[in-house]
């Protein structure tokens, strides 16, 4: 051990933190972001109606099924996503439209208007679904490479969260310690602060997104028992999917909708369906399974599955085992699909804590080791200077990319072909961007214009909006539509809070201070979390 139980585990938390920093400063932000998908999917679609008129769950499903009739008589799945609460809006549906070339099945879907039961044609955009599968997906790698780097990553993270608690000996008195224009010192309190704010946070949301991919993870255990070619067949009876049987080649009418409806408020209360799936519509065979809406942690995976053909309730799959409630809570706590409005600003703002603690753990690694050569008049090493410009390039160029998505949203053609993946494409575009400036740049310059340009370009988002859409504040606020009014305010304390933090960095007492190096007995910085993935699938 290095000198005793607290000192290894300070370098454990340092060396264990430090090599995956910037990918868990790009894991963390854009996973909380993804806590408010719904709202920037609507920002992002400024062809929506608005408000979305009110409309029931029972209402929804109707218009669904009127229009799939219509559209996709013969395909061999539906899928329904009735309005259930601000993650969805409006009436969306999709079907099964044959493959492409390449053999992989092909889907179809459309997102309708209440009052016509037509669908309205909104740009096509990656909204906040994407932005928000960035943090496990990391867009360009494929998808395993992406999982097994987001879970190593997290794994190290959940080692340097412990090791950190370890360390930290004044956990509880730094929580209520500040010391204002003191520099290194004053960023290590804000350190110390955001990272004890949050710890609870980050050791659920770090641990439950590990158990996401747990299947992944721990794939040879499942072979172990079941084969290779056996996975379906463990996750048919783990999770119970509902067992389709082929079409019997005999055509026949789905019972009344409402009726399989009224059975599903019986059991679950009202607004109770988050997904309607129907299997073999318009044969004997048919079968329509309801999903359950999230209303807490454990109503996850909670279905109802009825013949389609006589509307006979077949199976119930919401009682569970101890081990699946346990799975399901965890799974529920780091989506927080079940949370109100209250709860997703506080998952929002506790996930910002953790961005802010990641970003000013990597700032203060380079400053102290920059201080400690200043009195000599040395220069850092090259290996401090690459760790500088990453940090620049990543803590304030990542935030400029995701508003160059937003950007692109408005101001890419309509009609553009590939244009959803060029609003993607102009996110790493100018967040690559941004990590050549501090290249060209000294260091102190580099932040600076990093800070002003970002606090330019979310200021000026509302007004591009209102250049481009009829969707700005000054209609959205009158109109009591808060989520799109909320996205430009949001904007707006963005740009408000880059542009503060770009005067003070400015202030000459600010640059003098950060050159005093800390002392011995504060050389270690206390835990850097991350948010871990959030599947497509709980099943893997």
């Amino acid at each position: 051990m290095r000198g005793g139980l607290r000192q290894s585990m300070a370098w454990l938390h340092t060396w264990a933190g430090l090599p995956v920093g910037w990918v868990l400063f790009f894991v963390f932000l854009t996973g909380t972001l993804g806590y408010f998908d719904s709202e920037i999917d609507q920002w992002m679609r400024p062809e929506a109606p608005l408000p979305p008129p009110a409309l029931s769950q029972a209402d929804g499903l109707a218009l669904a099924l009127a229009r799939l009739e219509q559209v996709a008589p013969r395909a061999p799945q539906w899928t329904v996503f009735p309005p259930s609460g601000h993650d969805v809006p409006h009436v969306t549906i999709s079907w099964s439209a044959g493959a492409d070339g390449s053999g992989r099945p092909l889907r179809r879907s459309e997102t309708l208007d209440a009052t016509t039961g037509a669908p309205f044609r909104a740009r096509a955009t990656g909204g906040g679904q994407t932005l928000y599968q960035l943090h496990y997906t990391l867009h360009y790698l494929p998808s395993a490479a992406a999982r097994w780097l987001v879970g190593i990553c997290s794994m190290l993270m959940l080692v340097a969260l412990m090791s950190g608690v370890i360390t930290h000996k004044r956990i509880f008195a730094d929580f209520f310690t500040f010391r204002p224009r003191q520099g290194q010192r004053s960023w290590l309190d804000i350190h110390n602060l955001v990272g004890v704010t949050a710890l609870p946070f980050h050791l659920v949301i770090t641990y439950s997104g590990l158990v996401f991919f747990v299947f992944t993870y721990m794939s040879p255990v499942v072979d172990a028992t079941y084969g290779r070619d056996g996975r379906g067949r463990f996750f048919d009876e783990a999770f119970r999917n509902p067992e389709i049987p082929p079409p019997a080649g005999a055509p026949a009418p789905l019972a009344p909708l409402a009726s399989l409806y009224d059975e599903a408020v019986r059991h679950w209360g009202e607004a109770p369906v988050r997904v309607a799936s129907f299997y073999n519509p318009g044969d004997r065979n048919a079968r329509v399974v309801f999903t359950r809406t999230h209303i807490d942690p454990v109503s996850n995976g909670g279905r109802m599955v009825f013949a389609g053909a006589t509307g006979e309730l077949l199976d119930r799959f919401d009682r569970r085992t101890g081990p699946m409630v346990v799975n399901h809570a965890l799974l529920g706590l780091h989506e927080g699909l079940f949370a109100g409005p209250v709860l997703r600003w506080l998952y929002f703002l506790t996930g910002l804590l953790g961005t802010a603690m990641i970003g000013t753990g990597l700032v203060l690694w380079t400053a102290k080791r920059k201080a400690r050569l200043a009195p000599a008049g040395g220069s850092p090493p090259a290996a401090v200077r690459v760790i500088e410009h990453l940090n620049v390039g990543t803590i304030v160029g990542l935030p400029i990319g995701i508003a160059a998505y937003f950007w692109a949203n408005r101001l890419l053609p309509v009609g553009m072909a590939e244009r959803a993946a060029w609003e993607v494409h102009a996110l790493f575009l100018a967040w690559l961007a941004m990590l050549v400036l501090p290249w060209l740049r000294p260091s102190e310059r580099a932040w600076h214009d990093s800070l002003r340009l970002a606090a330019c370009a979310y200021a000026a988002l509302p007004v591009l909006n209102a250049l481009t859409t009829d969707q700005h504040l000054g209609v959205t606020i009158p109109a009591g539509a808060w989520t799109l009014a909320g996205f430009d305010l949001v904007s707006l304390a963005t740009g408000l809070g880059f542009g503060v933090a770009a005067v003070g960095l400015r202030r000459p007492e600010v640059a003098v201070a950060a050159a005093q190096p800390l002392p011995d007995s504060d050389a270690e910085m206390p835990a850097v979390s991350a948010p871990t993935p959030l599947p497509e699938d709980a099943a893997g």
